[in-house]
């Protein structure tokens, strides 16, 4: 071919070993472990020389086939501390070789974008970003180690097996650092130990082994930081990681375990934590630190949702959550978890909460759980509507406390007892009247029907005859509470 009769002598290294695969090593330093998200990758590489160079048009045409291999060889393209000028560029092209540069430095993006391939590994590489929207690569792409100035862009692409970006360092000026809406990864995707500025955007991806976030910073404050409504991800997503922006999970379905540690700071975004509408099997919420903004698990279904009470913040919705479980914190402190919505009372997130712990067995529980959701109903009644739930409350804690009616019973029947027996009522008809007895006497009074028959034959006097309104006054209220209460517990919700 005519291009290997002009080639650099770097270029004829890389020429040379394409059939064989060969490793070309142009120099540079050995990557170190431990290193921060990026370092490995070269910071002078724009200033190599022509013995470090090779053009990105020669590794193009070695992929697409402009070099003959001998039959039962594995050629490939396997470059190290090289200088790549030009734009490696194979749009809607296929390539059946594997393509491995480490330690090098592109002059330009790399363009794959609608591209069949078996297999392109970019570690430890500083380039101005990745174009690959419609990519199908038959192995996996890994982009590790490298310090990328511009977006990775990976819409619609398919991965085989796997999609690398640990130890990635993604910095760019545009709204989306990663751009890979609609993606299908059919093993894991691992964006473990990056640090990355701009937003990532996995909208509508498929996970099919699992996403995994360990030690990872996202930064894109005031936006979302993590954008993944609509995504499914078979296995597990994990962290934990630092998000400084809105994690945005609306919509999401995880079959199998969803873990948010770590931090997540968005108080500037509508929400800091937006899962709303996910379904997920088993929920870890618990984050490093409590999470700071609004967050929202509205209309979300979860199978078991094990939570750190002291982290969730002020503000929090969770109208129309249903959960099969919870783990961890008490009724106190779940009822609290149930009252924060800032939108104020929400009576959902109460019966879900009381109808879990009656399947658990916690049948007190359950009460509680109820008496607080009408006390927190009360607020948002007229004040007529008020006064009358706040006697409901006081006299049997709204059919919940029923035992309260029967102390204030107690109450009233010794006051009005002691009274009458200091101040006896006088008989309506001496010749009739049984015995005055100060205790029947005052159940009468007490009880809407009269039961000894002692109201109706005598007639209190001074200011005994004001305790007597009182006391029937009360009997009526007693009698219709605990009627009202009892209508409330035994109605099916």
């Amino acid at each position: 071919m005519a291009l290997s009769k002009r080639l650099s002598p770097a270029e004829q290294r890389v020429w040379s070993a394409f059939p064989t695969g060969e490793l070309v090593d142009l120099g540079g330093e050995p990557a170190q472990r431990d290193l921060p998200a990026g370092e490995n990758a070269p910071k002078d590489g724009h200033t190599w020389g022509p013995e470090r160079t090779v053009r990105a048009e020669v590794i193009a045409a070695l992929l697409l086939g402009a070099h003959e291999h001998p039959p039962g060889s594995l050629p490939s393209v396997r470059l190290r501390g090289a200088r790549i000028t030009g734009q490696l560029a194979i749009r809607d092209g296929t390539v059946e070789h594997a393509l491995v540069l480490s330690g090098c430095h592109l002059d330009e993006e790399p363009l794959f974008n609608g591209s069949s391939t078996r297999m392109l590994r970019f570690t430890d590489c500083r380039m101005p970003g990745f174009r690959g929207t419609g990519l199908r690569v038959a192995g996996h792409l890994s982009l590790s180690g490298s310090w990328i100035t511009g977006t990775v862009r990976t819409a619609r692409a398919q991965f085989d097996s796997g999609f690398w970006l640990a130890g990635t360092k993604i910095v760019t000026t545009d709204e989306w650092a990663l751009y890979s809406g609609a993606m299908v990864v059919d093993t894991g995707m691992y964006l473990s130990n990056a640090d990355v500025t701009g937003g990532v955007r996995l909208v509508g991806a498929r996970l099919n082994g699992g996403l995994f976030l360990a030690g990872t910073t996202l930064r894109n404050p005031g936006k979302e930081a993590l954008a993944c409504d609509n995504m499914v991800v078979e296995d597990i997503m994990e962290g934990p990681f630092t998000a400084l922006g809105c994690v945005r999970l609306r919509g999401a379905r995880v079959n199998g375990r969803l873990s948010v540690t770590g931090v997540i700071r968005s108080p500037d975004t509508r929400y800091a934590l937006h899962a709303s509408h996910v379904e997920v099997r088993e929920f870890h919420l618990k984050p490093a630190e409590p999470i700071d903004g609004l967050v929202t698990l509205g209309y979300s279904r979860i199978g078991t949702l094990h939570d750190d009470l002291t982290t969730w913040p002020e503000r929090l919705r969770l109208n129309g959550l249903v959960y099969e479980g919870l783990r961890g914190g008490g009724v106190r402190h779940r009822v609290d978890w149930v009252s924060r919505d800032p939108l104020g009372y929400r009576p959902q997130p109460y019966e879900q909460l009381a109808g879990w712990y009656l399947r658990d067995g916690n049948d007190v529980l359950a009460r509680r759980t109820l008496l607080a959701k009408q006390r927190a109903r009360r607020r948002t009644m007229s004040p007529g509507g008020r006064l009358w739930s706040g006697m409901l409350d006081l006299t049997v804690g709204y059919g919940y406390r029923p035992w309260l009616a029967a102390l204030w019973f107690v109450l009233l029947l010794v006051v009005g007892t002691v009274s009458y027996a200091l101040v006896p009522p006088r008989p309506l008809k001496p010749e009739e009247a049984p015995g005055f007895d100060a205790f029947a006497y005052t159940f009468d009074l007490l009880l809407p029907i009269g039961a000894f028959g002692q109201r109706a034959m005598f007639d209190p006097a001074g200011w005994t005859q004001g305790l007597a309104y009182v006391l029937i006054a009360a009997g009526w209220i007693l009698a219709t509470a605990l009627i009202t209460g009892a209508t409330r517990v035994l109605r099916p919700t």
